[in-house]
């Protein structure tokens, strides 16, 4: 058996979105099991000296869109910078997630790819239960029972719960990856992964 990937990840990061797929690769070719975690920045960015997007500085604003467009072309991704549902908050996106891995792990690693896609390549507002279905079927999963349940109160604190453990493990971004105690931060460590994954 292999070695297991912790994946604390929100599909509101863009980077996130530009990893996830090369993880599932990654993953598969070293039979690396993935525990996806989705997490609130919101919460994780205040004690950890992060800032969401709208409070950094111009300049850091400016940079971001320079190294965005570097990626995209290097990954040959379809991908807006500036989505037109960028507002859109990822709670619902996330408590879906967390429904859908109750029935189906691989499934829900095939959601939050297909949500990820929905948002940065498809102009689609991932906070609408109607685009977050049609994720859901295309995932191969039962659309109507992991909304149902994405409603739970259970969902919700295991929301909060995946959440504090990423701030008690010293996370401060996304996506995060932690292998045998070890961690990386950014897609662009992927292949300092890959060795550890290969060790």
């Amino acid at each position: 058996m292999g070695k297991v990937v912790t994946y604390y990840m929100t599909v509101v990061s863009p980077w996130t979105y530009f990893g996830h797929e090369r993880l599932v690769a990654l993953c598969a070719k070293h039979d690396a099991t993935i525990a996806m975690k989705p997490v609130d920045l919101g919460r994780i960015f205040p004690v950890s000296g992060g800032l969401p997007l709208s409070k950094r500085a111009p300049q850091r604003q400016a940079y971001r869109l320079v190294e965005l467009a570097r990626w995209k072309a290097l990954l040959d991704m379809p991908f807006n910078a500036q989505p037109k549902f960028g507002g859109s908050g990822a709670e619902l996106s996330a408590r879906w997630t967390l429904a859908a891995q109750e029935h189906d792990v691989r499934g829900a690693i095939l959601f939050a790819g297909a949500v990820m896609r929905a948002r940065w390549a498809e102009e689609k507002d991932i906070a609408d239960p109607a685009t977050l279905a049609a994720c859901a079927t295309d995932a191969g999963l039962p659309a109507a029972a992991i909304a149902a349940r994405a409603d739970a109160s259970e969902i919700a604190a295991r929301y909060d719960a995946a959440t504090q453990e990423a701030i008690d493990l010293q996370v401060f971004g996304t996506p995060w990856y932690i292998v045998d105690g070890e961690p990386f931060w950014g897609q662009d460590r992927l292949d300092f992964l890959a060795r550890k994954l290969a060790q």
